[in-house]
């Protein structure tokens, strides 16, 4: 497996996997006390690191 492979996996896996935790956060938001703003923190900050991966990879040459 190629690391741009590997990168790109990763850079849809945290872009997806932060906007569900944000969903569910803010879903959740008037029935638990501080779970909520844990989900949609950790959400952002999974959100955030797909989107530099994302450009990260847009830098990247393909070695085919």
């Amino acid at each position: 497996m190629r690391r741009t492979d590997r990168i790109e996996r990763w850079i849809w896996v945290l872009i997806y996997g932060g906007l569900f935790a944000i969903g569910l956060g803010v879903s959740v938001r008037a029935s638990v006390d501080g779970l909520p703003w844990l989900l949609i923190g950790g959400g952002a900050a999974a959100l955030l690191a797909g989107a530099l991966l994302l450009w990260l990879r847009s830098r990247m040459r393909d070695d085919a």
